[in-house]
């Protein structure tokens, strides 16, 4: 594989939401071997100072953490003081989501608030603060987010995430017009199979946490954490200076296939005694917030 500039983001900072840990920990790692500065936020801080500190040592630079609850605007505003008071923020990458699989009939008003909360109202919140900084500052910027699949086929037995992700991908066309006078980039990643630790087994039951096959991905394989990195490294970079309301999908032609993950066809299939002992091997009822 031909590899990017190592300056590719030089002079860029980065800011990256649910940061810590999973495809937010893979971009950070992208980002710093391509020269940019980083900062990260979520909600635990130890976690978030773990992976600063495996950035230090490998890479020898200084990863900013602020521990934050996207869900809650105040702490969103405080953590954006916090990043800026460091130094300008050039990239914002909207990363931290949470999702479960239930018979949405089932869902109780706490349940589907604690999906939109931060997948729609966190990111919206972390979209908008950041915009105010550089609109104020007559900064360029760039915003980055991560959809998923169901943004734009739908999917069942996820449906708060969907209708989430479909929000963004409205915010991002939205404002791609409104801000793109002020030089301010709105793009967004569409991710098909990329397993990180926990999310397989909590969103593909059906399919082994640790399984290698790929059922409905015409290339027969998941996605490496590295692919999907190289791709949003592009779209934050200057290479990618005239791309702007896009949706990019990397999923291995599943989509074509009709985009439903794997297992949901037997999903379809499980009975009320079936649900009733998936919710028992849940260790709580509700979202995993990044």
């Amino acid at each position: 594989m031909r590899e990017f500039s190592e300056n590719l983001l030089s002079g860029k900072r980065v800011l990256i939401t649910g940061g810590g840990t999973g495809l937010g920990k893979s971009m950070g790692r992208r980002f710093l071997s391509l020269g940019s500065e980083l900062a990260i936020c979520g909600r635990r801080k130890d976690v978030l100072d773990a992976t600063a500190a495996e950035f230090q040592q490998a890479f020898g630079r200084t990863v900013q953490t602020v521990a934050c609850d996207i869900r809650d605007p105040e702490s969103v505003e405080a953590m954006l003081d916090a990043a800026w008071a460091a130094a300008p923020i050039d990239v914002l990458v909207n990363n931290a989501a949470g999702n479960f699989i239930a018979q949405t009939h089932r869902l109780s008003a706490r349940a589907l608030d604690s999906v939109l909360g931060i997948c729609l109202h966190g990111t919206a919140y972390c979209t908008t603060g950041m915009g105010r900084r550089w609109i104020e500052r007559g900064r360029p910027g760039t915003v980055l987010s991560v959809l998923t699949l169901s943004a734009l086929s739908g999917a069942p037995f996820t449906v708060p995430s969907a209708m989430a992700k479909a929000g963004i991908d409205a915010m991002t066309k939205s404002l791609a017009v409104e801000w793109g006078p002020k030089g301010i980039r709105l793009v967004a990643v569409v991710p098909g199979s990329f397993p990180t630790d926990g999310a397989t087994s909590r969103l593909n039951p059906t399919v082994g946490a640790n399984g290698t096959d790929a059922p409905g991905v015409p290339l027969q394989r998941h996605g490496d954490h590295v692919e999907l990195a190289n791709l949003c490294a592009f779209l934050v970079s200057d290479l990618a200076a005239y791309i702007t309301g896009e949706s990019v999908v990397i999923d291995g032609g599943r989509r074509y296939l009709g985009g439903a993950r794997g297992g949901v066809a037997e999903m379809l299939a499980w009975s009320d005694e079936d649900w009733a002992r998936r919710r028992a091997q849940m260790p709580a009822r509700g979202a995993k917030a990044s």
